[in-house]
């Protein structure tokens, strides 16, 4: 079964107060009421449409929030200030003390250490499984659990999760699905395939930019509505507010996401196929060798391919090392964390944005020293590209002396 795109934020519409095509900025913190009665009833979550205090929300945070719950199909979204942000805000309301977890082994290293290291100190307990195996995974499902949590496409592995499967054991054991869409926006819509709630790091695809931090968390309303509740809601009282002046950059480079997109798995897919030819361990899912290519291929909305994330492995830190710096210094991308940005960015996850992950789970879950993660840039000659990288590569004898 084939989704519809989730590209219906084309049909959007909101006009500034004064008209303008873009929705005014709301640069004020707090909100004056009419009445005290009003005031009363808005703490008390009985006011529609009334806006009490920036970190509950406010009127760019809002527009953003119901952009992106169009984009992914869900009845509303509230903006965090990171990805962790909301993470971190959708698990801790979910779950209590003596609650259980079970999460993919495979996943942002953040997100990892937050599990690992962090929850136990509230009595919450995560067992890490490989996301890919259902049987596993409902192996790992005791009493007490009450989330399954994974990506859609793992950081940095690229494996990819069978929602649909995922949701079916949710289901049958009334949890909740967590599914964390940062790799694959508009390429995989999680809702539309059986997931409760869908998260995103706003820093990555979606703004494009590299130049804001920021989460969302899309949902039911009434799910939304408990995050922002001012008595117990983790969102509001964990405090991770974007700026409006942030929040409202992000809408405006949401308009260009379906293009970019587009580019991005283009551009992927064709050094993937090239990367694959030259005889290096290639990883990126629309890739036939891919373990999960069909499952891939019938989750996606067709028309924005296979996503922007690769994996080559070169061997060892120091030859992934040495070809980053002689990428950059080609002018080839840049040697960052990070993904999503106009140009290509690179990085070896084992010791930056996985390092929290301890050296023998790294080994366990595949994650080697010679991985180079790419998150592919909007290159509009991606044939010179893949020219000039195959250049650094010979340079540096990482490919293999027939292929010179």
């Amino acid at each position: 079964m084939k989704f519809k795109p989730a590209n219906n934020i084309q049909d959007l519409q909101y006009f500034g107060e004064f008209g303008g095509v873009n929705p005014s900025i709301s640069d004020s913190s707090t909100y004056t009421f009419l009445s005290a009665k009003t005031m009363f009833d808005t703490f008390e979550g009985n006011a529609d449409g009334c806006y009490l205090y920036s970190r509950h929300t406010s009127p760019s945070n809002l527009y953003l929030g119901e952009a992106l719950a169009a984009m992914e199909g869900t009845e509303t979204a509230t903006i965090t200030a990171s990805g962790m942000g909301a993470i971190t805000a959708v698990l801790l309301q979910l779950c209590n003390a003596g609650d259980h977890i079970v999460s993919s082994r495979t996943i942002y290293g953040g997100t990892y250490a937050f599990l690992k290291n962090f929850t136990p100190k509230l009595n919450i307990n995560t067992s890490f499984v490989d996301i890919t195996k259902l049987d596993i995974v409902e192996a790992a499902i005791t009493e007490h659990t009450k989330v399954l949590y994974c990506e859609s496409v793992s950081n940095p592995l690229l494996e990819v999760a069978d929602i649909k499967g995922l949701a079916a054991l949710a289901k049958k054991h009334n949890l909740k699905l967590i599914v964390d869409n940062t790799f694959s926006p508009l390429s995989i819509s999680p809702k539309a395939l059986g997931a409760d709630v869908v998260i995103h790091s706003l820093t990555k695809f979606i703004n494009g930019s590299s130049d804001t931090v920021g989460g969302v968390i899309c949902g039911t309303q009434a799910f939304i509505d408990n995050l922002r509740n001012v008595n117990d809601g983790a969102a509001m009282l964990l405090g991770s507010t974007m700026d409006s002046l942030r929040s409202a950059s992000v809408l405006k480079n949401l308009r260009t996401l379906h293009l970019r997109i587009q580019q991005h798995s283009n551009n992927a897919l064709y050094l993937a196929n090239k990367f694959k030819k030259d005889g290096l361990k290639t990883v990126y899912p629309g890739l036939n060798s891919h373990p999960s290519h069909d499952l891939f291929q019938n989750m996606m909305n067709q028309k924005y391919g296979f996503g922007g994330m690769l994996t080559i492995d070169v061997g060892s830190l120091d030859k992934a090392n040495a070809l980053m710096e002689l990428m950059q210094e080609r002018n080839l991308g840049y040697l960052a964390v990070s993904l999503g940005f106009y140009k290509t960015l690179f990085s070896a996850p084992g010791s930056s944005t996985s390092s929290e992950i301890p050296e023998d789970e790294q080994e366990t879950m595949g994650l080697t020293d010679g991985l180079i993660r790419f998150s592919i840039g909007l290159d509009a000659d991606i044939e010179r590209t893949y020219t000039m990288m195959n250049a650094c590569m010979r340079e540096l004898n990482i490919l293999k002396p027939e292929l010179i």
